[in-house]
């Protein structure tokens, strides 16, 4: 990688990373279908109520994405803690903070992308209008990065912690929070028929945010775990 240049280096990590993904193809599964399950759910244990069901769904879909997120985040960086190559990505001529920015993409393209992909079907169960299921799905193709970006920054300061999972938990949770907020009040005030723009503005602001202090913070944090 050293003689790459900065463009072919992040896009090789990106191909690194969907191919392992691909060859693992369980866990990248197991995120999609917790996402699937714990939405359809829903609906079968409250009732088939629509009013009930519109009321919850906002809800119901961003704590469910944000859940699923988290189950990759483990994984983000501790094969490469393991097998070394994380030392080389630090080591290399090339960013860290860009570094993690394409690992951080590889990772949305993975868990974060089937989730928006998937959310306008699983919303139809809910009876949301057609409105509200454009407006969900343009709120978690802000949010999904967001919880991305902030998650690899939780997974860089526990990499190599026993009992990582918790921890990780204990500290990115409490940084979704804005994003969950926001995410699901769109929805909420889509289906209400109230203006969505200030919600999608103040989540595509947390995506702005989260791209310039989240890759920082994150290659900051491997620094410190690597030494």
């Amino acid at each position: 990688m050293n003689t790459l240049g900065l463009a072919p280096a992040l896009a090789t990590i990106v191909r690194r990373d969907l191919i392992l993904a691909l060859r693992r193809r369980s866990d990248v599964l197991t995120t999609f279908f917790f996402f699937v399950i714990v939405v359809s759910l829903f609906p079968l244990g409250v009732g088939p109520e629509p009013a009930m069901l519109r009321t919850i769904a906002p809800g119901v879909v961003w704590v469910a994405a944000l859940l699923a997120s988290m189950l990759a985040l483990g994984r983000l960086f501790a094969s490469d803690f393991s097998d070394g190559t994380l030392e080389q990505l630090v080591l290399s001529p090339q960013p860290l903070v860009l570094l993690v920015m394409a690992k951080v993409l590889a990772h949305w393209l993975v868990t974060g992308l089937p989730l928006v992909l998937i959310a306008p079907a699983l919303g139809l169960q809910f009876d949301l209008p057609a409105p509200a299921l454009g407006v969900m799905t343009t709120a978690l193709l802000l949010g999904t990065p967001c919880l991305s970006l902030i998650g690899a920054i939780g997974a860089a300061l526990t990499l190599g912690v026993r009992g990582a999972d918790a921890l990780l938990a204990v500290l990115v949770l409490p940084l979704y929070i804005p994003v969950l907020i926001f995410g699901a009040g769109a929805v909420s005030a889509s289906a209400a028929g109230m203006a969505v723009t200030g919600h999608l503005s103040l989540l595509g602001a947390f995506l702005l945010i989260a791209l310039v202090l989240g890759p920082l913070a994150a290659a900051a944090a491997l620094r410190i775990a690597l030494e």
